[in-house]
Order: structure tokens, then sequence, then C-alpha cells
């Protein structure tokens, strides 16, 4: 059952049977090069049971990406509640397998999320944590409207942290 869609995307939760496609993504060394490492099979499993855990504790979660065409899972996108500088915020978050790179697609779900997010959260600001060399991810921010709020160090490493606040009519 899908979260939300786009003309080309359907964003729903991930089910163990998720594994193999979602390795294609988080073990790939070039797609996860701005991580301490790329996820072993173990690390593809508990990413989902993480996400998982997240849907039933904070309501939101990174969600399985599917191109409806093939109803391939081509990717995550969702809102993840995290801790940052002591302060709650929510997340939009992203991972796109590199076959897909270069097509709009992370845009499109993290518009998606941007507005289901505002819709459905009680937020007035979501953020999207970024290392500073990770100008692909950056753009995608960058035309998900959301400006550079910040620099911080965040879980060891330096990151860069985009912000978009809810318009208020």
């Amino acid at each position: 059952m899908p979260i939300l869609e786009t003309s080309r995307l359907a964003l729903r939760e991930f089910s163990d049977a998720d594994a193999d496609a979602l390795a294609r993504i988080l073990s790939d060394p070039e797609a996860m090069r701005f991580y301490p490492a790329p996820y072993d099979r173990a690390g593809v499993e508990q990413w989902i049971a993480r996400n998982r855990e997240r849907y039933k504790n904070d309501g939101v979660g990174l969600w399985a990406m599917i191109l409806k065409p093939t109803g391939e899972l081509i990717g995550d996108c969702g809102i993840l509640l995290q801790q940052v500088e002591g302060e709650h915020l929510y997340e939009i978050g992203y991972h796109l397998r590199r076959d897909f790179w270069h097509q709009g697609l992370a845009t499109e779900a993290a518009v998606a999320c941007r507005q289901w997010g505002f819709q459905n959260l009680k937020a007035d600001r979501l953020i999207s944590l970024i290392r500073p060399e990770n100008i692909p991810s950056q753009r995608v921010a960058e035309r998900n409207g959301m400006k550079i709020w910040k620099e911080i160090d965040w879980r060891g490493l330096p990151h860069v942290v985009y912000s978009i606040e809810k318009l208020t009519p």
C-alpha cells in the first residue's frame, strides 16, 4: 500500500522481501561513497528492520521507492525523525540505485516527501543532512526548495544541514 505517489514513483513501507533489491543500492560502494562504508547483507536487513521500527515508533521512516511502470524497487526516500544538536527534526533522506541517477527521480521523491511532511506532520521545518562533498545530494535538496541552514558535526562527520520552513498562509 503506497504512502504517497508521484507520476513515476510509489513510496511504500519496506518489507523483508525488499532486501535483495535494496542491497543493489546500499551495498554499492559508489552509491554509498559518502557513508563510512557500504552495507553488507546483514546491514541491509538491519536497515529495513530499523525503518520498520521507525514506522511504528515515529510514524515515518525511509520508504521503498518503486518505479511505477515496472514495479521495481530502485531506492528509498522518506522522512526520519533525527536528533540534531539536541533538537528533534524531521529529515528528508534518499538513496537511488546508480543506473537511475540523473533522471530527476530523487528530486521527484524528495519533493513529494516535503509536501507529505508539511501536510501530515506537526513540523514547521524539514531538513536534509548532507555531507559537504556530496554535491549531487545537495542539488536534490536545492531543487526541493531547501537552503543551507548551518554546518554541523553529526555522528562524528561534518554535515551541511539543508532546511525548508513551512509556508504559513
